[in-house]
């Protein structure tokens, strides 16, 4: 029997799929031999009935082209890790980027802790800060050493001031922890996101070289069987006995 049928009342041809059976529009189904060889031959192992005139619609096509990408990986890497899972889905799908749900946590409104220790953390690491601290560690000492008041409330060697000196530091040391902790983590998100974005990339454009080898490879066969035929014909014409 035929695999494309024309149905009654104008509508568009259809077929069905060697793979699941189901019918589809013709717009929905692709011939086998028209797919690169390799992928070819992994549908015909699986699926005995398959032969280069059968038809497969998108979804086995898009599941087996998974499974083809996900076996060159692990030859070339060894055990695929989650990132590579999940742009193997994506890739499944079809969907034009990468979207994962690292992007929405590092992008997430901050809560205000973290944005006191963002603040902290700026302030802390800026000449601003350096030069104020200075300038209240030489106005403490000096007043403590010019003995501006009557009895100084921080004598040398400044106990106090050492005590305040070690409570900052404590306390700073932490905050700035914080802040730094959570911009790795964004970093760390981006840089996850960055990469399943080129690995991506980089299927696509080995899938694009091997589309244009194997289009090249028909046309070639294409370019011979012309050839033949044209040779064939001038010799039919050299040669009326022939014709």
């Amino acid at each position: 029997m035929n695999n494309s049928s024309l149905a009654r009342n104008g509508q568009p041809k259809t077929g069905q799929c060697v793979v699941c059976g189901r019918t589809f529009p013709l717009s929905r189904l692709h011939k086998a031999g028209s797919l690169r060889p390799h992928l070819y031959e992994m549908i015909a192992e699986e699926v005995k009935d398959c032969r280069p005139d059968s038809l497969i619609c998108d979804e086995d096509l898009a599941r087996f082209r998974r499974r083809y990408v996900e076996r060159l990986l692990e030859e070339e890497r060894g055990e695929l890790s989650d990132l590579d899972q999940k742009v193997l889905d994506s890739f499944e799908k079809g969907t034009l980027t990468v979207q994962t749900s690292s992007t929405t946590a590092a992008d997430r409104k901050p809560s205000f802790g973290e944005m006191v220790a963002d603040k902290v953390a700026t302030f802390g690491g800026s000449w601003t800060f350096i030069l104020s601290f200075i300038a209240i560690l030489v106005v403490w000492m000096g007043i403590n050493v010019v003995n501006v008041f009557s009895q100084p409330f921080d004598p040398y060697p400044f106990i106090l001031l050492n005590l305040v000196l070690s409570c900052l530091a404590a306390l700073q040391a932490p905050v700035i922890m914080m802040s730094q902790k959570r911009q790795e983590e964004k970093d760390r998100l981006r840089a996850e996101n960055d990469y399943m974005i080129n690995l991506r990339a980089e299927l696509e454009i080995r899938q694009l070289h091997e589309k244009i080898d194997h289009q090249m490879a028909k046309q070639w066969e294409r370019l011979a069987e012309l050839q033949q035929i044209q040779i064939e014909l001038l010799e039919r014409r050299d040669d009326p006995r022939k014709g």
